[in-house]
């Protein structure tokens, strides 16, 4: 076996000889060895970890839902997801609700409106859109199924006169 200096090692690692060196004394480099002051080091070594490198675990879209929508955090991607998707939807029903409106009801629960009127469809139909974007973001690893569908719509459309519409059509 062929054996090479810590300054040879330190190269070919593009590490510093000190990193190399300090590898070797906590015993993280297989089949290194002291000659007096001096480490042999095999030349096929493998690089060690570093100790202080972070293990990066992957984490998906869903992951980071699921963490902001249970803590309650603002001005994330499920805070953006909810209001943005619940707002374009209900306006493409031509729901009254501005953007403004659908945020303020998401972030208070509340309608905080002066000297206007909006309708309660409108209003009912914005809480149930953030109720089946919860339900979809906590069931996203199961299968679809019909019964699921039927169930976020009669989330969608519970206590609305369209629901009534739908239902019994």
């Amino acid at each position: 076996m062929q054996y090479r200096s810590v300054n040879e090692i330190a190269k070919k690692w593009n590490v510093s000889e000190r990193s190399v060196r300090n590898y070797c004394a906590q015993g993280r480099v297989d089949g290194a060895f002291l000659t007096g002051k001096t480490w042999n080091i095999p030349e096929n070594a493998e690089k060690p970890e570093r100790s202080n490198k972070k293990k990066e675990q992957p984490i998906t879209l869903l992951d980071i839902l699921q963490e902001q929508k249970a803590s309650k955090y603002s001005g994330g991607i499920y805070h953006k997801t909810q209001i943005d998707l619940t707002y374009n939807s209900n306006h493409m029903e031509r729901s009254s609700l501005t953007h403004d409106q659908t945020r303020y009801t998401f972030e208070t629960n509340t309608i905080g409106v002066e000297k206007e009127v909006l309708n309660v469809d409108d209003v009912i139909e914005t809480a149930n859109h953030f109720r089946c974007i919860d339900m979809i973001i906590d069931h996203a690893k199961a299968a679809l199924t019909e019964k699921f569908i039927k169930e976020l719509f009669c989330c969608l459309g519970r206590i609305t006169i369209m629901c009534d519409t739908i239902l019994y059509y």
